[in-house]
């Protein structure tokens, strides 16, 4: 693929749309098909930053308009099976009606997935990667050797690394619009209890533990408790931070109470062996997962 001709295609059928159903439009198929083999990511690091591709993303909403609902994922299914009245369809597996099929590649990535775990075409799972019976959504990215676990989800565009857990209950937010808003970023080695929410293009760096029930959005605030002052910050997670879940005063009209926040409690060893820093992080600092 010619990503210079390629954008500039995508960049035109965003400004005039007409021909989105057309030849043109094949452009937008070859997006999609790149970034469902991993040789294209709606967002990829630069340095110690990250690049969103907004072109990419404009592609994707495309995509959905380019496509047509149709029935997915039953070998019974086709045009005399579909004018059938619903009671009377005789099922052969799971049945969905929607614009975009399933991911049917894992063989080929050397991916596990665990029925009913449900990626969509166009996203795209790491060699050595499992998927519990969660969902990824298309423009996401999973890196190597990464666990999706039971009931996770990985919002469209939302980008994992490499070596990550998402425990059970997860909720990475997905970024579609507006095309240029940097997505949910987990790097490398990061470690995100259980039923965790990460949303609004919050970044949380390499090796980081995220404790149970951590809710992290674009305003919550993150308080950094290590040293003998705490430092605000918002919307990033430092590498190797161990995280909980905490409150901090605010005042009402009617009083004071407790809004919810993020403490940064303690460091992740820097251990060759990271299940070993893990286990030793959770133990330390007595952190729910």
């Amino acid at each position: 693929m010619n990503l210079q001709a390629t954008r500039e295609q995508i960049e035109a059928l965003t400004s005039d749309p007409s021909e989105i159903k057309g030849a043109a439009g094949k452009a937008i198929d070859e997006v999609i098909h790149a970034l469902d083999c991993g040789e294209l990511r709606v967002a990829e690091p630069a340095g110690e930053d990250w690049v969103t591709n907004a072109w990419v993303k404009q592609a994707i909403l495309l995509y959905f308009r380019r496509q047509e609902n149709e029935w997915i994922n039953n070998p019974a299914h086709g045009p005399e099976w579909s004018q059938l009245p619903p009671e009377q369809r005789i099922r052969t597996g799971m049945v969905f009606y929607d614009k975009i099929r399933l991911k049917n590649n894992y063989d080929v990535l050397g991916v596990r997935c665990v029925p009913p775990g449900v990626a969509r075409y166009g996203s795209f799972l790491g060699r050595g990667s499992i998927l519990m019976p969660g969902f990824v959504n298309i423009g996401a990215y999973v890196g190597e050797n990464s666990m999706i676990d039971t009931w996770a989800t990985v919002g469209s565009c939302a980008q994992v690394g490499s070596n990550v857990h998402l425990s059970g209950g997860v909720g990475i937010g997905g970024v579609l619009e507006p095309p240029q808003a940097q997505p949910v970023i987990i790097e490398d080695g990061a470690f995100i209890g259980s039923r965790c929410i990460v949303v609004e293009g919050v970044r949380v760096d390499r090796e980081a533990v995220l404790g149970a029930g951590v809710v992290l959005t674009a305003s919550t605030t993150i308080v950094d408790v290590r040293g003998s002052e705490p430092k605000i910050t918002k919307g990033r997670v430092p590498a190797r931070a161990v995280v909980i879940p905490g409150t901090m005063p605010k005042k009402f009209p009617a009083g004071e109470f407790g809004t919810p926040c993020a403490l940064i409690i303690g460091t992740r060893s820097e251990a060759t062996d990271k299940k070993t820093s893990l286990n030793a992080a959770l133990r330390d600092y007595e952190v729910a997962v």
